[in-house]
């Protein structure tokens, strides 16, 4: 007899480890930091916070292995956290989100090509190619050598290590949305001739030999999982293909779980799947009734893994919700935005105290018809965009500072205090 899945169900990982539920909180940059990227209690009282909400899984925002190439100023980075201080810090945000039975696992990356110019005038990636928009934010990008890359691999190690060591459940390294993991993997980022370009194997042996070794070094219960672009949705890029077999190479290296997401800086279709990009306005009208913005890909990646994957991106109903569990082959549920306006939304999901989340992104427009978000003109659409990540970092700053969201803030008015507060966080940076 088939047992149905449902939302409440405990989800036991390939390492023992074991969720509450299949609802995770999933990783949204928090930006809290100041200017040496430590934690601080921002983090504590915004994570604590979330695990009073009932997820089973909590996944925090970038965490930058190395503070040269930071997503953006306010990252908390591993790189001279070594103080006890610091390591106190980092471990009382695991114990906060962990107060309520949640499990926490800390996210890993390094932003590449993805630095922005105000923190990093020179970024390191695979090779020297650089951004196709940004209007002037990002700088061309200097091939890493082969050295470097060593070194930035035994980063993420070191990260994981760090991040067990201070209470965390796991960790989950970053390989989509174009950060550094990314660009090794698409072929339109990496154009290296030697062992890590080339074919997909070679692009893919930055990623496996960070989980590799992230594996070997930690406990049995640790968790390791990887957050994978189903596709960069560009032309000659990391296709559908490419990521399904990559999956199954990450299952071989020990992986407990995949996030699947979807494209990157140039193509931010993990934003907003169909107001962001033009070229998305064709979405199939089965995948828009079904919501979640990668859904299509999880047969695809079930012909090639076993183990548990976690769709992120687009759901606001607890039918479509429901329906992506009981018969899609959905493991976990990834809630980002609707957990900054609603924090509990996860414990109302599962009480049966709502069958939509809030959502405010229909609203969060700066300008309309040839100035809105669809405008054939990038700056205006990236402006859009900006805006509206603006408008949720807002709120993550009113939750961390134990405040309530304010649902009236308009998109424009966030844009401007984004971009102060992104400048001032750039300028604070303590380089050592």
């Amino acid at each position: 007899m088939t047992v149905q899945r449902v939302l409440s169900d405990r989800v036991v990982l390939p390492c023992g480890a074991v969720l509450a539920n299949r609802i995770a909180k999933a990783a949204m940059t928090e930006g809290l930091a100041a200017g040496d990227n430590r934690a601080n209690e921002r983090f504590v009282r915004l994570y604590r916070r979330w695990g009073e909400g009932g997820a089973g899984l909590l996944i925090t925002g970038n965490v930058l292995v190395d503070r040269w190439h930071l997503e953006r100023g306010g990252n908390l980075a591993i790189e001279g956290a070594q103080s006890n201080e610091a390591l106190a810090q980092l471990a009382a945000i695991a114990e906060a989100a962990k107060a309520h039975g949640s499990l926490i696992v800390m996210q890993l990356n390094h932003a590449g090509r993805q630095t922005q110019k105000m923190i990093n005038k020179h970024p390191k990636a695979p090779s020297n190619i650089g951004l196709k928009m940004g209007n002037g934010r990002f700088a061309m990008p200097t091939p890493m050598t082969a050295g470097e890359i060593e070194k930035t691999i035994d980063g993420f190690v070191h990260a994981a290590r760090i991040a067990e060591q201070t209470g965390f459940d796991g960790v989950q390294v970053h390989a989509a949305h174009g950060y550094l993991t990314s660009q090794f993997l698409s072929p339109l980022s990496n154009r290296r001739d030697d062992r890590f370009g080339g074919s997909l194997e070679n692009r893919a042996r930055f990623l496996l030999e960070c989980v590799r070794r992230i594996r070997d070094r930690a406990r049995q219960q640790f968790i390791v999982s990887v957050k994978l672009n189903s596709a960069d949705f560009q032309r000659g890029g990391f296709s559908e293909d490419d990521s399904a077999t990559v999956a199954g190479w990450l299952q071989e290296a020990g992986v407990d779980f995949i996030e699947v997401s979807g494209g990157n800086y140039e193509q931010p279709r993990m934003i907003d799947f169909n107001r962001k990009d033009p070229l998305a306005a064709d979405k199939r009208e089965s995948t828009l009734k079904r919501e979640a913005y990668f859904l299509d890909f999880v047969p695809k990646l079930r012909s090639k893994v076993s183990i548990p994957v976690m769709v992120t991106g687009g759901f606001r109903s607890v039918e479509a919700m429901n329906r992506a569990v009981g018969e899609d082959g959905v493991d976990l549920i990834g809630l980002g935005r609707p957990m900054v306006i609603d924090p509990d939304a996860a414990r109302k999901i599962l009480a049966g105290q709502v069958t939509k989340l809030l959502s405010r992104d229909d609203d969060l427009v700066i300008g309309t018809g040839l100035l809105g978000p669809r405008s054939p003109i990038s700056f205006l659409r990236d402006l859009n965009a900006w805006g509206s990540l603006g408008w949720y970092y807002e709120h993550i700053y009113a939750l961390a500072d134990g405040k309530t969201p304010d649902l009236a803030l308009s998109a424009f008015t966030a844009l401007l205090r984004y971009d102060r507060t992104e400048g001032r966080t750039a300028k604070a940076l303590i380089r050592s």
